[in-house]
């Protein structure tokens, strides 16, 4: 016992010797960046909008190559930009115009941001301000380029913003002009007011679990109109909505199942329309997040008296990550005959 008492502990082996780096080769290359492509096709158009980026710098900057084609393959629209933080450059392939924005920031609380189209020789410069004690008040100067008169000043604050401008008048050369909003709790609701171009207009939301009534009226014109939305559970939704001025009314059923299915169905009278739309994956989500990185939309439209004008449209748009892509179209035939909606064809 008492031998054992005295015995040494055991000895730690020491942990092995750390692996030489790897020696680099002559053939080794940096990692390339990962190219995004994101297309979509609209039926009503037979376009496809296509859209081809790349991310640089450790995602610090982003180039992006935008351009539509039809299905005879011809291009139009190209453009490419570059696009990072405080920079970004955006030229038009086509009309050979390059527009630049820039936004930096002064000094603690103050921001500069700038337009210039470099054709055109116009643009815009403004500057924001906010207050270090209360960030939730800002004043901006905006003026366009080059400078025709004072330049435009917006007061933000809490409720709402007001601006000050100078505009040209048929009688007067140049006069001052106020625009503004204001929002506040009314009555267990919000009371929004706002003043445009002499124009005011008055709207109340009501909203709760279930129900959402919005009444709205415009001044001195009494344009009188309201909007009503029905709940009947997570997934159903009925909205109404009515213009006593033009007499014209909507309607509008939506369905979801998750996030990724929406079902809409409605009614409008001033086109005299009923249409019907599907969605896969989620309507105002990007491809990317949608299941299979991919989002399908169908709709039928119906005008009321003339089914032979019926249509058929669908809009698809997907989104790849890698390096190479294909992109494979098609022609599609979008116009429903209409023994075909009777279930003849």
């Amino acid at each position: 016992m008492a031998d054992s008492a005295m015995a040494p502990p055991a000895a730690i082996e020491a942990p092995p010797p750390p692996l030489p780096p790897a020696a680099s080769s002559l053939w080794s290359f940096p990692k390339r960046p990962g190219v995004r492509l994101t297309s979509e096709f609209d039926s009503e158009s037979s376009v496809f909008f296509n859209k081809l980026s790349c991310k640089l710098f450790d995602n610090l900057a982003k180039v992006k190559l935008s351009f539509q084609n039809d299905h005879r393959g011809q291009v139009s629209q190209p453009q490419l930009a570059f696009i990072s933080k405080h920079l970004s450059i955006h030229y038009d392939l086509d009309d050979r115009t390059t527009l630049l924005k820039g936004s930096f920031d002064l000094a603690p609380g103050v921001n500069l941001r700038a337009v210039h189209d470099v054709k055109s020789q116009e643009g815009e410069v403004s500057v924001l301000t906010k207050l270090s004690d209360h960030p939730n008040y800002a004043l901006e100067l905006s003026s366009a380029l080059p400078s025709a008169g004072l330049p435009k000043a917006t007061l933000k604050f809490p409720l709402g913003e007001v601006s000050l401008e100078e505009r040209e008048d048929d009688e007067v050369k140049r006069v001052l002009s106020i625009n503004g909003i204001v929002k506040g709790n009314l009555l267990n609701g919000v009371c929004t007011a706002q003043y445009e171009d002499e124009e005011l207009k008055l709207r109340y939301s009501f909203k709760d679990e279930q129900l959402s009534f919005i009444p709205s009226i415009s001044l001195p014109s009494n344009a009188l109109s309201f909007a009503f939305k029905r709940r009947f559970g997570p997934s159903d939704k009925l909205s109404y909505w009515y213009n006593f001025d033009a007499n014209n009314w909507s309607a509008v059923y939506k369905h979801t199942h998750g996030k990724d299915l929406k079902f809409k169905a409605g009614y409008d009278s001033e086109v005299r329309l009923g249409w019907a739309s599907l969605w896969v994956g989620e309507e105002s989500g990007k491809a990317k997040a949608a299941p299979l990185k991919m989002k399908i939309q169908f709709m039928l439209q119906v005008p009321q008296g003339d089914m032979k004008s019926s249509a058929l449209m669908f809009r698809h748009s997907f989104e790849a990550d890698g390096y190479y892509h294909v992109l494979l179209s098609g022609e599609v035939e979008t116009r429903v005959k209409e023994k075909q909606l009777a279930g003849d064809g």
